[in-house]
């Protein structure tokens, strides 16, 4: 059982990683992300989700705000067919943003998925490759 309204998230992975505790995940977006869950129908292992603006400044370019502030952005590990899989249901589930990293190592690998509306230095729907 999940400690989430989300059956397939927990509180921990969605939890900023600076060990802040903050861990203010949209609700709109956390169900849509819920239903991508279910109909991928396997796991989805988030490795990124809510990050306060200090640790977001530390580990992003976006700085002191971008997606992941917002709490309407993720982290999926996944790479090959479940890569290309996972990146078509996104799609179809109206995800506004797709970062693709896919190379290196098949354990480094990810999808960023996020909500973020269209608006200055932020056009959406996009796609981009770390």
């Amino acid at each position: 059982m999940s400690d989430t309204p989300w059956p397939h998230f927990s509180q921990s992975e969605l939890t900023c990683q600076c060990g802040c505790g903050q861990m203010d995940m949209d609700a709109d977006f956390m169900d849509r992300l819920e239903q991508l869950r279910v109909t991928f129908d396997k796991p989805m292992t988030v490795t990124s989700a809510f990050r306060c603006p200090n640790h977001n400044a530390q580990v992003s370019s976006t700085g002191f705000a971008g997606p992941h502030v917002t709490g309407k952005s993720v982290d999926i590990a996944v790479s090959g067919q479940n890569a290309f899989d996972l990146l078509a249901l996104a799609y179809l589930h109206n995800f506004t943003g797709l970062g693709i990293s896919q190379r290196g190592p098949h354990n480094k690998r990810f999808i960023h998925l996020d909500t973020i509306e269209n608006g200055p230095g932020r056009p959406r729907p996009t796609v981009w490759s770390y």
